[in-house]
């Protein structure tokens, strides 16, 4: 048989056992079933590596399957995370013209006012913790919610395709626009499947609904558009970017050199000035339905949560946590939780100012540094916020995060069956194997970009 017909045989048969894996993952397994995910998690990862490794050169098949993966979630509802329940309450509550950022679920339901469909169903989905909460999802993000509502308003299936849908449209904005900006760049526009083909994109963002994938889409354009000069409409795309997730706020600083010191801009001090005035517009027009000293006050308060009172799967945070409560005997996030947000803008304005940013690989690779740091240095990194650097990595010479996003998995054992435990063992693992997989990047190989 033919080498070719050969390679092409086995992409079919791999293909074909991911898909039964994929099927298994969406509608027969529980989250606390942590071995079992584990399993399917590996398998997965195992059958993709091979079908992106025999599979080079073959763009339409490879997109193809990447598709075929994600519609195979089509009509199962998330089983690894309940922020979806959020997201559809929000939405009906929108659609209503009701302002969801003002009000808690939970003061709903206490009042006893039902006031979107499904509402017991949605509030006892999304669960205690989440419904006493105000909301923290921008304004694009609730835009979504509110299309959800407005063609499925009174079900909950019906709701989840329509972000399902949404969400395979948007990494598949991600594939046409990253493989053209990987060819910009020089560089092999195969290695944009190690994110569109990669397990832990399908299961997070289509199978579990998060919206990582919308906000990198927008940003992913937005660097295209900037690559070929265009910076006024990436302007844009980064304030709506930063609209559905406020993540990419912290690569702001980083665009400095890109137009004030390497002359690919006129005027460059006087081009960056503009460029964040209109990120700054998009984003106060995104907010403008919403603003008032109410939604400021909440939605700010519900962020500082994320700083001083959760934690999930934390590196630096438990080690500084371990040593509280060696030495003073309590928890010290509420200080941790203030002083590495300042470590970590510290570290963007020197990566920003002191490292040389000028051509877009090196301004994606700063990008890369900041929100990996940044998330080191968090106290919470749910799984599907490695969304960000996993992508991010596709247009530099660094592969950790995709090891990043393998053993990310191990951050789910925290759900068993007996409640919520975090095993801190499994956690230093996965630090242990993405910091060394990183040092032996930076310093193995040669001519860092």
């Amino acid at each position: 048989m033919p080498d070719f017909i050969k390679t092409q045989s086995f992409s079919y048969i791999f293909a074909l056992f991911s898909a039964l894996l994929y099927v298994s993952f969406g509608y027969d397994l529980d989250r606390s079933d942590f071995i079992r995910l584990s399993l399917l998690y590996a398998g997965l990862f195992f059958l993709t590596y091979r079908i992106i490794q025999i599979s080079k050169g073959r763009f339409w098949l490879l997109a193809g399957f990447g598709v075929l993966f994600r519609l195979l979630f089509i009509g199962s509802i998330p089983n690894l995370s309940q922020d979806f329940y959020r997201f559809l309450w929000d939405g009906r509550l929108l659609l209503q013209g009701i302002n969801p950022y003002l009000l808690t679920p939970e003061f709903y339901m206490q009042s006893g006012n039902e006031v979107v469909p499904q509402a017991l169903q949605l509030y006892k989905g999304m669960g205690a913790l989440n419904a006493s909460h105000y909301s923290n999802y921008p304004p694009v993000n609730q835009l979504f919610f509110a299309i959800a509502a407005l063609f499925a308003g009174k079900s909950i299936l019906g709701s989840v395709v329509v972000l399902r849908i949404t969400m395979v449209l948007a990494d598949i904005g991600i594939l046409y626009f990253g493989r053209k900006l990987l060819k910009k760049l020089d560089l092999d526009p195969h290695n944009i499947f190690w994110y569109f083909l990669n397990p832990f994109i399908i299961i997070e963002l289509t199978g579990n609904l998060h919206f990582e994938g919308v906000m990198l889409f927008f940003l992913v354009w937005s660097l295209y558009l900037l690559h070929n000069k265009k910076w006024f409409w990436a302007a844009v795309l980064t304030g709506v970017s930063i609209s559905v997730k406020l993540i990419p706020l912290l690569f702001l600083p980083l665009f400095y050199q890109k137009f004030v010191t390497n002359g690919l801009f006129s005027r460059g001090f006087w081009s960056l000035k503009k460029f964040f005035w209109v990120i700054i517009a998009t984003i106060l027009v995104a907010f403008a339905p919403f603003l008032s000293s109410e939604f400021i006050a909440n939605f700010m308060a519900t962020i500082g949560l994320w700083f001083q009172n959760f934690e999930f799967n934390a590196s630096v945070h438990y080690i500084l946590r371990w040593i509280g409560f060696q030495t003073v005997g309590w928890n010290l996030i509420e200080t941790t939780g203030k002083i590495l947000p300042l470590i970590v803008i510290l570290f963007v304005l020197l990566l920003s100012f002191f490292r040389e940013n000028k051509t877009s690989r090196q301004l994606i690779t700063a990008m890369l540094f900041a929100i990996s740091f940044y998330f080191l240095l968090s106290t919470t990194v749910h799984p599907w916020y490695i969304a960000t650097p996993l992508l991010l990595s596709v247009f530099t010479r660094y592969s950790f995060p995709i090891i990043w996003s393998l053993v990310v998995v191990v951050s789910y054992s925290a759900y068993g069956a007996e409640g919520f435990h975090e095993n801190l063992w499994l956690i230093a693992f996965e630090y242990l194997v993405v910091i060394g997989f990183f040092i032996w990047e930076l310093f193995q190989k040669k001519h860092p970009i």
